[in-house]
């Protein structure tokens, strides 16, 4: 999970589809798409996987579903991300034996357990204090996301507040990956925005 993820919020895409904010994303060189759609009914989050699902395909760029198994799996999602308070791990890992699976961890407790879980990633949340990170338990800061780092095994995905003044020092932490929100889906240029963030993340 190296590089710079595109976390989706439609809410934030300035009245442009979801797709054109994607494409440009993966244009200007987005990792990974993680579609994250807290309010959509089953079936409209399932035709929109689906089209992403299609639209990433050419580019090879995986597609992570925020939350919802029965999503990743009617779409053949490359990966599914999942909370504290979703489906354990290890039944997700059963369920989808091949896909990336990231877990976000909120406080030091949830490092330490997720140390045995059959994870690829960890998601540090939130670095950073974000709008759009509402229902966590405070920010890690740098301090917490380099504490992370020397503790655990698994690979780590900061999210929260990463924009362009941050993401380097993000990187700097230990963070193998940064996944960005606003600072792509609210960009006046969102290709131009995701290739500036990814070059910054990896100077």
């Amino acid at each position: 999970m190296n590089g710079v993820h595109l976390v989706t919020d439609r809410g934030l895409c300035r009245g442009r589809s979801l797709e054109e904010v994607v494409l440009a994303a993966v244009r200007g060189g987005a990792a990974s798409v993680q579609l994250r759609e807290k309010d959509l009914a089953t079936r409209p989050f399932v035709e929109e996987a689906a089209r992403l699902k299609a639209l990433l395909a050419p580019w090879k760029v995986p597609l992570i579903i925020n939350d919802r198994l029965d999503v990743a799996l009617a779409v053949g999602a490359e990966g599914v991300h999942v909370g504290q308070q979703d489906m354990p791990c290890a039944t997700v890992r059963r369920l989808l034996p091949g896909a990336i699976i990231g877990l976000s961890v909120e406080t030091w407790e949830d490092v330490v357990r997720a140390q045995d879980e059959p994870v690829d990633y960890l998601g540090v949340s939130p670095v950073f204090a974000t709008p759009t990170k509402t229902d966590t338990r405070g920010a890690w800061g740098l301090e917490g996301l380099a504490r992370i780092r020397a503790y655990s095994r698994h690979p780590l995905v900061a999210i929260g507040g990463v924009n362009r003044e941050t993401i380097a020092a993000v990187a700097q932490a230990g963070a193998h990956g940064a996944a960005v929100v606003s600072a792509i889906c609210s960009a006046e240029d969102p290709e131009k925005a995701c290739g500036e963030l990814v070059r910054l993340f990896r100077s």
